[in-house]
């Protein structure tokens, strides 16, 4: 069998390593336009902060190691411009020398990517404009960076890379403005989540333009000034573009591949496209959310790496197949780490989900251990009583929770089985109760309507419509005196059974603390005491007044 293989990062790679170990009989030949193959896309703006020294660590293998070790020959700078599908024939481009020739193939893999979108601005290709896709963008933006000390960067974009470069040129004494057309950063987050990552991001000396969108970068061949839609304009001295990627599907279109609703290449669970004896993986391919069964497109190395060798074995006779992904993401920011996984609240609302949101402010471990508080976000669907999604953020722990919680919605557990898991404890690691566990006993209440949850987007839309409710803060009085929910009233909890007396049992009631355990506490004293209806303030406080800080 002869496979031929286009592009030779995370899923090309795989794909011929999987095919090799399977079978010593196939030639596997790998063509790749670019200069270096399994590369760290993930490690780029650490190399240009400097955090990683050199560019070898982003590339450990080249053509030579794949040759050594697998017997697959690695075609660097060679370039597929066409696919005769009936032919079963590639024809390729030697771009270093220029000649053409054609290649045979028994089976043909597409693993073309996704290339850096350039956003048609005047002046995006001046010399101090850099996409962040490639080992070669990345050696561009380090030595310019390198070699003229820029006093400021402006950064188009706030995604994981944009933000993760804001850090990185930030450490480096760079002043950075990031420009962003929607009003929030990193937008698969829901707003209530972002914010926090925001005041994060403020707090550590970032400018943030949200909802502006850049119509021009002046200067002749060297950007100067950007000029926004709204009319501001930002001096600067280097522009980084991160407004997102698209997949490579130009060779695919051109030979009849069908593109799923995504725009990229339809595959099913076989990595099999329309075409037989054709596949595509990595981010080229769509996937499938595990949790609607919809095709979703998120171009990661790990999800690349999984659909690469899924290919590799299903070609050399294999069994595997491809089982969906949740679209789970995470980065850091300033020591601030942000994790996502499944369905954000607005996606869950506009598939039609009736949802329980819950925010889960609780330490990481005790605080006598250096515990640090994370924001735990979760959207659980009231029918099945399945997690749907989760978001975190806090400064530790955060990707221990997240995988955890990547496992149970992967397996199909409900939020009651949460509180059941063994998890690992001792004091520097966990809480005896961990925030996993909690989140589970919380959204079980709140469906089960023992101990119901209202969001303060739910909360400040019934106020703002005049809705007559009792709104309790149970916290001290000067922490009262300092912030609380518009039209509440104080009675710390332990005055609160005494005070119940002169409340209406049938009335509406919110409860409230800083985070939402004291809260829950009052909650469970005016359900006992008789009231019919009262709510926990989901977040407490602290979540309120990001609500009104930075809006919804």
């Amino acid at each position: 069998m002869k496979l031929v293989i286009i592009g030779s990062v995370a899923a090309g790679t795989s794909v011929a390593a999987k095919a090799r170990r399977n079978s010593e009989d196939a030639q596997i030949t790998i063509y790749d336009r670019d200069y270096d193959i399994s590369y760290s896309g993930c490690g780029i703006p650490y190399y240009v902060g400097g955090e990683v020294a050199s560019r070898d660590d982003l590339t450990p293998r080249d053509a030579a190691f794949f040759k050594k070790r697998y017997n697959i020959d690695v075609m660097t700078r060679h370039d597929v411009t066409a696919v005769d599908k009936d032919a079963k024939t590639v024809t390729v481009e030697n771009l270093e020398t220029g000649d053409t020739f054609t290649d045979a193939y028994d089976v043909l893999v597409l693993a073309t990517g996704a290339s850096s979108i350039i956003p048609p601005i005047p002046g995006v290709k001046s010399d101090n404009v850099f996409p962040i896709r490639n080992i070669q963008h990345a050696e561009a933006t380090r030595s310019f960076v390198d070699s003229t000390d820029p006093k400021h960067a402006t950064i188009i974009g706030a995604g994981f890379i944009g933000l993760e470069m804001a850090e990185q040129l930030k450490l480096r004494g760079v002043d950075v403005t990031i420009i962003e057309r929607v009003q929030q950063v990193m937008p698969p987050l829901d707003k209530d989540m972002a914010c926090r990552v925001e005041e994060h991001l403020e707090k550590n000396g970032i400018e943030l333009m949200l909802g502006e969108t850049v119509t021009e970068l002046v200067g002749d061949g060297h950007v100067e000034r950007v000029v926004t839609e709204s009319g501001k304009t930002i001096e600067t001295d280097l522009v980084i573009l991160s407004v997102g990627v698209r997949p490579n599907v130009e060779l695919a279109m051109q030979m009849g591949v069908t593109l799923g609703e995504t725009g990229a290449i339809a595959v099913n669970e076989r990595m099999e496209t329309n075409i037989p004896g054709v596949y595509a993986a990595g981010d080229v391919a769509e996937s499938f959310s595990i949790v609607t069964g919809k095709p979703i497109w998120r171009p990661l190395g790990s999800t690349a790496n999984k659909m690469g060798r899924t290919a590799g074995d299903v070609i050399t006779g294999g069994h595997l197949e491809h089982r969906g992904i949740l679209g789970t993401g995470i980065f850091k920011v300033f020591g601030l780490a942000v994790a996502q996984t499944g369905l954000a609240e607005k996606e869950a609302r506009e598939l039609g989900y009736d949802i329980e949101v819950l925010h889960n402010t609780k330490p990481d471990k005790p605080a006598y251990m250096g515990g640090k508080d994370m924001t735990i976000k979760a959207i659980a669907d009231r029918a099945t009583r399945q997690l749907l999604g989760v978001q975190i953020v806090g400064f530790e722990g955060v990707d221990k929770r997240i995988d955890v919680f990547v496992t149970a919605i992967t397996l199909k557990a409900k939020v009651d089985d949460l509180f059941h898991l063994d998890l690992a404890y001792a004091p520097p690691f966990s809480t005896t109760k961990d925030p996993v566990m909690y989140t589970g006993m919380v959204l079980s209440n709140s469906i089960d309507k023992a101990a119901r949850l209202i969001t303060p987007a739910e909360l400040q839309m019934r106020i703002d419509a005049g809705e007559d409710m009792q709104i309790i803060d149970t916290r001290k009085a000067a922490q009262f005196e300092k912030a609380c929910v518009d039209c509440a009233f104080n009675v710390p909890l332990g005055n609160l059974r005494e005070a119940a007396k002169d409340m209406d049992k049938d009335k509406p009631t919110v409860v409230y603390c800083n985070g939402g355990v004291t809260g829950n506490a009052a909650q469970n004293v005016l359900r006992n005491l008789g009231f019919t209806d009262v709510y926990n303030l989901s977040g407490g406080n602290k979540n309120y007044q990001l609500f009104k800080k930075y809006g919804n």
